[in-house]
């Protein structure tokens, strides 16, 4: 019985939640999508650099 219960208060958060979500707008979502580029940028530099000083260093 407390796994129905818990279930449907599970099911009504949720449900609140998606009503107060709203969609992005476009400069919201280029700001994301610069910010996101940024890090995989800094993640693929980072990973070279540490790829190169194994193989200079190894």
């Amino acid at each position: 019985m407390t796994i129905l219960l818990k279930s449907k208060s599970f099911l009504l958060k949720c449900k609140r939640v998606w009503h107060i979500l709203k969609k992005p707008n476009k400069k919201e979502y280029e700001q994301v999508s610069k910010i996101s580029s940024i890090g995989i940028a800094i993640l693929g530099l980072l990973g070279f650099l540490i790829s190169l000083i194994m193989k200079i260093f190894v």
